[in-house]
């Protein structure tokens, strides 16, 4: 998703037309490439995964378009751009249409555009060098290498406005999706107070809720307490006594439940509808209120209380569980495998919990990727801004040395890839779990 990897040192040499597969062999591997899909669509569903698959693939095209903002910007602003694949390795497919080549490769963990010259290291033909990223001028340089992030908030917007267009505002009471049965429990709180779907709970004990979290915090330390609910059913505002009862023993959907109190239902914050001319303005709201959340909890994570914090999840099984099952409750990396499970529940639970997710993963992928560190394409937007700043009036354009920014990178990757793997070692050890009930 980065620029360098779209033109790291390490890669693979700038490829020539030959190097491309032929035409004529393209049905041949469309055909095989076809197959390998279709067979790896059958294994996830009928392993059960479908929903995971969905999520993934849905991961990919997020990805493609993170890299479709790099690649349109740069033909925009009449740089050469060679290829745009879908994955890394060896090629499964390609065409080239004019100078740049559309494909496929083997490992489908991402995607790439390669835009020549996006360092001062990097070795292109004499004829090509006025095409070259790093010959553009300051702002042409600046929009393209900030395109990728530009678009994750483009999407998220978009994602925005179609939660508010489908489900409205989201407001601090609690709306009740379902009402569940418990293995081996007769009758749930729930089910023993008279709660059911649609019904919304807007305060418990007569107090109102400061926030959506508010209403699961209460029950969760309320084990054998009656709770008295105010609850909006068919326009009436009725109170009802319910009474929590441990999760201790009990699982629920493959989840085991806690020891602390739960209701028996599934919940999201209830909404307030709007209108068509509301909706933009209202987006906007949403689209805020998700990032202020994910810089928090970005800036969180990565203070020396948040790497503490994740540490101990490393090393303490019961600590990692305990996050696991309360979201939120302490810093937590989340890896592309978190993603993809949190992405499958979201789905099993309706497309209002993807839409929430989705435009929290693009939120933070547009923030992650304005760091200004290399390899990011925040790192890239600031040596533009480096060089721009050097250069004197009347002088020759100043060209930052960027192997002197090497050892500072090696350093970054390392503890990102550090931080990375613990974010998968958690994911798979303790997968998080989407709160409710």
């Amino acid at each position: 998703m980065t620029l360098t990897e779209r033109e790291a040192p390490a890669a693979e040499p700038q490829p020539g037309p030959e190097s491309a597969p032929a035409e004529s062999g393209n049905r041949a591997r469309v055909i095989q490439l076809l197959v390998a899909l279709a067979v790896i669509t059958a294994v996830f569903v009928t392993t059960g995964l479908g929903y995971l698959l969905l999520f993934i693939v849905i991961l990919i095209a997020i990805v493609m378009l993170h890299e479709l903002g790099h690649f349109v910007t740069a033909k925009w602003a009449g740089m050469k751009v060679t290829e745009y694949f879908v994955g890394f390795g060896p090629r499964l497919w390609s065409v080239r249409r004019g100078e740049t080549e559309y494909g496929v490769k083997a490992i489908p963990a991402g995607g790439y555009v390669r835009i020549i010259g996006f360092t001062s290291t990097e070795d292109v033909a004499a004829e090509d060098e006025p095409r070259a990223y790093r010959q553009q001028p300051f702002y042409q340089r600046i929009v393209v290498a900030s395109a990728g992030s530009v678009m994750h908030f483009l999407i998220a917007i978009v994602l925005a406005l179609i939660l508010v267009l489908g489900y409205g505002t989201l407001s601090n009471n609690i709306a009740i999706g379902s009402v569940e049965t418990w293995p081996g429990v007769a009758k749930t709180p729930a089910v023993l107070a008279g709660l059911k779907a649609g019904d919304v709970i807007v305060s418990i004990d007569g107090k109102t809720f400061a926030n959506p979290n508010a209403m699961t915090d209460i029950v969760k330390r309320s084990t054998g307490k009656p709770l008295v609910l105010g609850v909006e059913r068919d326009g009436r505002l009725l109170h009802i006594t319910a009474t929590p009862q441990s999760g201790k023993g009990i699982t629920v959907g493959g989840q085991r439940l806690q020891d602390r109190g739960y209701l028996g239902v599934s919940i999201t914050p209830a909404s307030q509808s709007v209108s068509a001319l509301g909706a933009v303005p209202a987006a906007f709201r949403t689209l805020w209120q998700v990032t202020d959340q994910e810089v928090t909890g970005i800036a969180q994570t990565f203070s020396p209380a948040g790497l503490s914090a994740v540490l101990h999840q490393d090393t303490n099984s019961r600590a990692a569980q305990q996050v696991a099952e309360n979201p939120g409750s302490a810093p937590r990396p989340v890896s592309i495998v978190g993603i993809a499970n949190l992405g499958s529940q979201a789905e099993q639970a309706g497309l209002y919990s993807v839409l929430v997710l989705l435009i929290a993963i693009n939120v933070v992928f547009g923030i992650l990727n304005m760091l200004p560190m290399i390899p990011l394409d925040g790192g890239h937007v600031a040596v533009a801004a480096y060089e721009w700043v050097r250069t004197r009036r009347g002088q020759p354009y100043y060209r930052a040395d960027i192997t002197k920014l090497f050892p500072v990178a090696f350093l970054f990757i390392a503890f990102l890839s550090v931080f990375v793997l613990s974010g998968i070692f958690l994911d798979i050890t303790h997968p998080l779990q989407i709160p409710g009930r």
